[in-house]
């Protein structure tokens, strides 16, 4: 083979993998390739995606709201439960001290 030859197979080769190569990279932007309607649904789940978080977000709020207003109640709750307790011991404390009382009233 002479050198004529030779850098006309060379540029053939050469052609063909850069043909190959285009043809390779045309096809892969092809099936790659995002389309208007496909970026408006992207769009679209994106700005669901962030009302969910949003959503979220409050519902968590809300949350430790109604656990703090309920956690508050609950210790209002027992503390009165405790005075009620107190007051019915006294009572009942009071009640033995007046039966003893009018048994010695009575026995005397």
């Amino acid at each position: 083979m002479n050198r004529a030859e030779f850098i006309i197979v060379t540029a053939i080769i050469l052609f063909i993998a850069f043909a190959l190569g285009w043809f390779a990279h045309w096809l892969i932007h092809k099936f790659t390739r995002v389309s208007g309607a496909e970026m408006g649904e992207l769009d679209r789940m994106a700005q669901a995606l962030h009302d969910a978080e949003e959503t979220r977000d409050q519902a968590i709020t809300y949350l430790q709201q109604r656990e703090a207003e309920l956690s508050n109640q609950q210790h209002q709750t027992e503390a009165e439960l405790r005075a009620a307790m107190d007051g019915l011991r006294a009572a009942r404390q009071e009640a033995e001290e007046l039966r003893a009382y009018i048994e010695r009233a009575n026995q005397g």
